[in-house]
């Protein structure tokens, strides 16, 4: 089990900052925000990190906590106009957000490092303090899932105009969400930071955007098992087809394209929905099937 780990030790540590971002970007979906700003938040917790570690000596558990709040700033102000859009147009304004964040990391050089970025962070994240951070995360979205306001999250997916009809102020609601992953996407581009010792403008590009999506389209928006099995999928895919060389992007795509067509609600939703079923069809079996009466059981006793 050792030799496994330290053989994949890389992979596993990716996987859990996959698994942390993919829940940032869950979170503001599952809200019907159509939002992809985690690769933004993600940049911005990683170089608050970044620069006030280096340059200004603070200590790492305040830099995240600072990251944390840069995070909650940032989501905040932009959910302001964000909850007056719907569908595509959240999407654009969140692209625009992103491209903005890389834009300002670019331009302000002396400050950010530019398109060098900034070196010799501290490298003090490793597996364990990763892990905690995702079982920290996993549990804070079960607690938000089990209240009122996680009832409030699905209902906005489903029919936002159904939902104010209740009395729901709907902006509230999409903030406090947007709010939530903004958050969580800082805090883990802060752990990102102090794992990869070198941070850059184009971490946080394009790819970055596909890649959290990509995680919650392929595991799901709607459970705890859909960023898993999409980071898991996302880790797993690129090195089982590494012997193809240069087509492995080709099957990767494919491998994409059939899991989104024949399990749309994303391969960790289906196994959930899938063990939901089988569990509610073993109860009513269980219930349809004739019991014994007290006198049947005292007659087979004494025979």
């Amino acid at each position: 089990m050792m030799s496994f780990y330290y053989a994949n030790q890389p992979l596993i540590d990716f996987f859990l900052l996959a698994v942390g971002l993919g829940y940032s970007q869950q979170l503001a979906l599952r809200a019907g925000v159509f939002s992809i700003a985690t690769a933004g938040f993600s940049a911005l917790g990683a170089y608050a990190t970044a620069i006030l570690v280096t340059r200004h000596g603070v200590p790492v558990p305040f830099a995240i906590m600072i990251a944390a709040f840069v995070g909650i700033a940032a989501s905040y102000i932009l959910s302001v106009p964000l909850a007056r859009l719907r569908g595509a147009f959240q999407a654009i304004a969140t692209l625009a957000f992103v491209q903005v964040v890389i834009a300002l990391l670019l331009y302000f050089e002396a400050f950010t490092g530019g398109a060098i970025g900034i070196s010799g962070i501290p490298r003090v994240m490793n597996t364990g303090w990763l892990l905690l951070a995702v079982l920290v995360t996993i549990y804070v979205i079960w607690s938000i899932n089990r209240t009122s306001v996680g009832r409030v999250f699905s209902a906005l997916r489903q029919d936002d105009s159904v939902a104010a009809s209740l009395g729901i102020p709907i902006k509230n609601y999409y903030a406090l969400a947007f709010v939530l992953s903004g958050v969580i996407g800082a805090v883990f581009g802060s752990l990102r930071s102090l794992y990869v010792f070198n941070i850059e403008p184009i971490d946080f590009g394009f790819h970055a955007m596909v890649a959290s999506l990509t995680v919650v389209v392929l595991g799901g928006r709607n459970t705890l098992l859909g960023p898993i099995a999409g980071a898991l999928i996302m880790a797993v895919l690129p090195e089982l087809a590494r012997p193809l060389a240069e087509n492995r992007g080709i099957v990767n795509g494919a491998i994409l394209i059939l899991v989104i067509t024949f399990l749309p609600n994303g391969v960790g939703d289906e196994l959930v929905y899938w063990f939901r079923r089988r569990m509610r069809r073993r109860n009513q079996t269980t219930a349809l099937t004739p019991q014994p009466h007290k006198e049947d059981k005292h007659v087979i006793a004494t025979d």
